[in-house]
């Protein structure tokens, strides 16, 4: 997995390090910093809470874990993730959207092609489509990633067309791109009720109504919204049902990754509806 850095300074002042390291020049040493998820205490009354389905294996699993590494009466540290219920979720660590910059290797394949169209919005440039079984895919870029540079260019005041010129002219055995983690996007972590609901209702992609009282509302999922991710899978370009069905087989945690509507119809405008069903990357990605 690529290091993540809070900005692209700190990057760079990285490989300086590292440069220098392999050089045999001494350097101050770096720290660096790791947040394990950390688990609540006293959940034994949420058996029935608010209509949640708590009663699998998976949960209670979790709830035993917590009683065996109560917390002190302080309670967590700073930074902490506390998950009585979520636990060591799957799904919520692969829609994790991470606040750093990373740099990626991406190649072309044997038609010239990474599988990857971007688009001009706000001045900046960010991963439109990304093609199933592309370079692309296999190296992690994911809808709605801003590409801050390529090959060491920035791409600030790029048009969509200059980008796409950029990777045409690449070099196909390596393209070096440093890239900042969906930044219009975000996510909210449900829990299904006893009847396998999270209280959404979903129209061509998008979130229409909540079920009031829902762990959806309670969650603050928002209407006007598109749902882009479901426990890390793009579901972007699948029919209803099939987002449903995705959704109905996500297991009782469930992690949404939603962006506003007006953005997200920006974001894909002038691009095939029948080119984002029938070629966007919905594979679930590695953890």
């Amino acid at each position: 997995m690529a290091t993540l850095y809070p900005s692209l300074e700190d990057m760079k002042g990285h490989q300086v390090l590292q440069a220098q390291a392999a050089a045999g020049v001494r350097t101050p040493s770096t720290t660096v910093v790791t947040e394990k998820p950390k688990l609540t205490s006293g959940t034994a009354e949420l058996e029935s809470y608010m209509g949640l389905a708590l009663s699998s294996e998976e949960i209670q699993k979790n709830l035993r874990t917590e009683d065996s590494t109560a917390l002190t009466p302080a309670g967590p540290s700073p930074g902490q993730l506390v998950a009585p219920l979520t636990g060591n979720s799957a799904g919520l660590r692969r829609a994790e959207i991470k606040p750093g910059v990373r740099e990626i290797h991406l190649c072309k394949d044997e038609r010239g092609k990474t599988g990857l169209q971007l688009k001009n919005v706000d001045q900046g440039i960010f991963v439109q489509l990304v093609k199933a079984n592309s370079p692309a895919a296999l190296v992690g870029l994911r809808f709605g990633d801003q590409v801050l540079q390529i090959d060491g260019k920035n791409c600030a005041g790029w048009s969509s067309d200059k980008a796409q010129r950029a990777l045409k002219k690449a070099n196909p055995e390596k393209i070096v791109m440093v890239v900042r983690d969906r930044p219009f996007q975000r996510t909210v972590t449900v829990h299904k009720d006893s009847t396998g609901h999270i209280g959404i209702v979903v129209k061509k992609g998008k979130i229409v109504s909540l079920a009031k009282d829902s762990s959806a509302a309670r969650n603050g999922l928002l209407t006007h919204h598109c749902i882009c991710e479901v426990n890390g899978q793009n579901v972007i370009g699948m029919k209803d049902k099939q987002l449903m069905e995705v959704l109905a087989g996500a297991g009782n945690v469930v992690t949404l990754t939603i962006i506003p509507t007006v953005i997200y119809e920006h974001m894909v405008k002038r691009l095939s509806s029948g080119l984002v069903k029938s070629s966007m990357d919905h594979s679930i990605p590695d953890l």
